[in-house]
């Protein structure tokens, strides 16, 4: 029997350092780059995602929510990050931790107002988050007034950035819609600084909208699950390499009469002589039971292994049948050479953004430098 080893997400920040230097060379020189590194670096490692992005140039950071950001404070982070979805309640956390919150409504815009006035703030970097179509946060177009007064009465904050967000951008079928949203980000970006005495960074392309829409990169770009190898396009994934491989261990390996059953519920049934392997992962690491009852599979020995049977919360079980192998030999659930982690998400009918952000922390995450 071979050593055991453990369930592992390997990251790899020579893959990282690559994707962040293709997407670097698809915009301007002058176009500054902001890497998303909220949910753990999807599923990932924020802090030594942050440290590596920091080394190779990145401008800016944004995580979703201020405990996120003060993580990479205390961690060593420096460069300028911004808080995407700040709740009222943690405004002084973040003027205390240097973090910049978008603002994106009345109540958050004149909440953070008064917070900043209360601890004597001067030119305090906040961002403005422009509604242009996906009608989730933003001002939408009649609000513009409204934020030029409110901004234009108080020296406590300084608009660091306007922003906002594409809803399609990786469809083509959706381009006109696409087209209609950068130009209303246009003209209500002209309306909100027209008056203004100067020029926040402006940006609205995600990674989808870096390679499809290069005329709109504006002054930033604001790029999170291409860092991590994806490009939305069957044309661009090749071009980018996934940080993150999901491995684990045989535990167990049982021969099998026809007739017999595997799992909960009996859900699977042997109708041949077969060897089924036990693996130390499951619903509680983030593979789903939407992988289960051979929609999706595992590679052993460089060979391909169904998932059979229901997905158990610490084991799912694969048919090993004709493979050689043992107790203790390594298998790839995704990343390496024979299974993209797209590939393994759709066998499951979910996309690869919700399979690499649900790996859970019990995982082991191991760094692979560059």
């Amino acid at each position: 029997m071979r050593e055991a080893k453990e369930t592992v997400l390997e990251i790899n920040l020579g893959n990282l350092a690559h994707n962040y230097r293709f997407l670097r060379s698809k915009i301007g020189k002058d176009v500054k780059f902001l890497s998303v590194v909220k949910a753990h670096a999807y599923g990932s490692d924020s802090v030594e995602i942050a440290k590596k992005l920091e080394e190779l140039g990145t401008d800016y950071f944004a995580v979703a929510y201020v405990e996120e950001g003060i993580r990479l404070r205390e961690n060593g982070i420096i460069k300028p990050i911004l808080v995407l979805h700040p709740q009222f309640t943690h405004f002084e956390e973040i003027i205390e931790n240097c973090l910049e919150p978008n603002l994106y409504s009345e109540k958050t815009l004149r909440s953070f107002i008064s917070t900043a006035e209360r601890l004597n703030q001067k030119n305090y970097p906040v961002h403005i988050k422009l509604n242009t179509g996906l009608n989730r946060l933003g001002f939408d177009k009649a609000e513009i007034s409204m934020v030029q007064e409110l901004i234009s009465n108080t020296p406590s904050i300084k608009i660091s950035s306007v922003f906002s967000h594409l809803a399609a951008s990786e469809d083509w079928q959706e381009r006109e819609f696409t087209l209609d949203q950068i130009d209303l980000f246009r003209k209500m970006t002209w309306q909100l600084i027209e008056n203004l005495g100067y020029e926040p960074l402006l940006h609205i392309c995600n990674t989808s909208g870096v390679i499809n829409y290069p005329k709109a990169t504006f002054s930033m770009v604001r790029t999170g699950i291409g860092l991590y190898g994806y490009g939305n396009d069957k044309t661009v994934d090749p071009q980018l390499k996934p940080v993150g491989t999901l491995k684990t261990i045989i535990s167990q390996i049982r021969k099998l009469e026809e007739g017999a059953t595997v799992g909960y519920n009996r859900a699977h049934k042997i109708n041949k002589p077969s060897h089924i392997a036990t693996l130390p992962i499951g619903h509680a690491d983030g593979i789903n039971r939407i992988y289960g009852k051979q929609k999706a599979g595992v590679f052993v020995k460089g060979k391909y292994a169904p998932i059979v049977g229901n997905v158990c919360m610490d084991i799912i079980m694969i048919d090993v049948t004709g493979i050689d192998c043992e107790e203790g030999d390594e298998v790839i659930i995704f990343g390496g050479p024979h299974q993209h982690p797209v590939d393994f998400a759709q066998a499951g009918g979910t996309i690869s953004y919700e399979l690499i952000t649900g790996i859970q922390r019990r995982v082991t995450r191991k760094i692979i430098p560059e």
